[in-house]
């Protein structure tokens, strides 16, 4: 965080301060904020913010004999440290970035960009990252960090030289990514796609449309919308920019795309095609595995080229990236056996996409295997966008089809349905099971996609067979 009194951060946050040993209003503090005391380092800001499960008050403490020199708490704690007593920790948090923000951006050369969308979100960050670095300091989030109090915490990592600001925007719900992308109105909004993810929700695809379309409604005026060309729904947000003087730059695989790939050929080492940027085009050879990864790939590259950097450096860094994030299309195991560990997050749209991808990566005289769990959060949509991906998997070939957990099964029965019935699909109640029947069935040759949602926790059976077959 930059340099801010004691005073300062009380009225960013309309708190009280309780001043602590030689602490003044007029003290100065610049350390890490966060809210995990486990985090805490000397000079740090401890936000002690209630949970589900937990109270951040309870932590206070701990984060004193960690040397933070500050805590945002909702009611005083008995600590040897200054508190800031505030109506809410997370709203403290939350004006406390739009303040720092601000202060940075008035005082320097700050480029704010949001990314938000029902699928790529995180990977679109890391390469747009990749990119910027390359021109200065660049701040974007850890691993998925783009919630209520993780799109805040991020923010606050803007120093006086940061240059540019990379945003990422989720939400469950409508009106939580104008609250976020309203504390700093980007000068650069990206939405990538509206699909099902979060649909049971937001209660439905037209309340998913609207909920994404509040990252353009919060673009500054005369600012950018990145929109994806080949999306219908993100496509009709057009308008909604021209509404707030926003300008509209799109990204896409048909010709009318400002940015656009060609000659697109997936492989097993990532995907090669040629992006054409303002007429201007070069190879790009994306290590990232899956053919959907190439529209976050050109969304990257429309922000960056409208940035001022240009196609031939942002598509070298982009080549530079072999890994999107952990448990993100991410290859364990050996040439022997391929496990592919995608179950971090799953939607329909992306259990699709790495479907597809496993299809196409896998050569004559291998085969192909996907262990799926079940996607969460689709509401009432649930059981029929699960009969969808089993009746996918079978019309793609994939040679065993391994379904975990009961909230799966529907996509166990479907591929029944359609023909997989003499052991092509199996059923297990647990990634345990699972395991020990991967362990015995899987053979040289075999390439394995293992997906599922966060929730279900298959990423760590992906881990266990990447490590078995290592």
């Amino acid at each position: 965080m930059i340099p801010l009194t004691i005073a300062q951060i009380a009225r960013a946050t309309a708190g009280d301060p309780l001043l602590s040993g030689d602490d003044t209003l007029d003290t100065v503090v610049s350390g890490t904020v966060d809210t995990d005391s486990r985090l805490i380092r000397p000079g740090d800001v401890f936000v002690a913010k209630p949970g589900e499960t937990t109270d951040g008050h309870r932590f206070v403490a701990t984060a004193a004999e960690a040397g933070a020199a500050l805590a945002l708490v909702e009611r005083p704690v008995d600590a040897p440290l200054t508190q800031i007593v505030v109506a809410d920790a997370v709203t403290a948090l939350a004006d406390l970035a739009r303040a720092v923000v601000a202060d940075v951006r008035e005082r320097g050369d700050l480029r704010i960009v949001g990314i938000t969308g029902s699928n790529g979100k995180t990977t679109t960050k890391n390469l747009l990252a990749r990119i910027l670095e390359g021109e200065g300091e660049t701040v974007s989030p850890r691993a998925s960090f783009n919630n209520e109090v993780g799109a805040p915490l991020t923010m606050l990592r803007v120093g006086a030289d940061t240059r540019y600001l990379v945003s990422e925007f989720g939400a469950s719900a409508p009106g939580e990514i104008a609250r976020l992308a309203g504390l700093v109105h980007p000068d650069v909004g990206i939405v990538l796609m509206v699909g099902m993810a979060h649909a049971g929700g937001f209660g439905g695809i037209e309340a998913t449309f609207h909920a994404k379309s509040e990252l353009v409604r919060a673009v500054r005026a005369g600012g950018l919308a990145v929109l994806n060309a080949d999306d219908a729904r993100v496509a009709a947000m057009a308008p909604i920019a021209a509404e707030g003087e926003v300008n509209v730059r799109w990204f896409g695989r048909g010709a009318d795309a400002d940015v656009r790939a060609e000659a697109v050929e997936v492989t097993a080492s990532g995907t090669h095609c040629t992006v054409v940027a303002d007429g201007v085009s070069a190879p790009l050879h994306l290590r990232v595995l899956g053919e959907h990864h190439v529209m976050n790939a050109l969304a990257a590259i429309a922000a960056a080229t409208a940035l001022g950097v240009s196609l031939t450096d942002a598509v070298a860094r982009v080549e530079t990236l072999e890994l999107a994030e952990r448990w993100r299309m991410q290859p364990l195991g050996s040439e022997r056996v391929r496990i592919i560990n995608d179950a971090y997050n799953a939607s329909p749209d992306s259990m699709a996409a790495a479907l597809r991808t496993l299809a196409q990566i896998t050569r004559p005289g291998e085969r192909t295997v996907a262990v799926l769990g079940a996607m969460s959060e689709l509401g009432e949509y649930a059981e029929d966008e699960h009969d969808r991906i089993g009746l996918l998997a079978v019309r793609l070939g994939i040679q065993r089809i391994v379904i975990v957990g009961p909230e799966a099964r529907r996509m166990y029965l479907e591929a029944i349905a359609q023909g997989s019935w003499d052991g092509e699909a199996v059923f297990f109640a647990t990634a345990d099971e699972a395991y020990d029947y991967l362990l015995g069935e899987l053979r040289d040759g075999d390439r394995v996609l293992v997906k599922s949602s966060n929730s279900v926790g298959l990423r760590f059976l992906g881990d266990r067979l990447g490590e078995s077959f290592s």
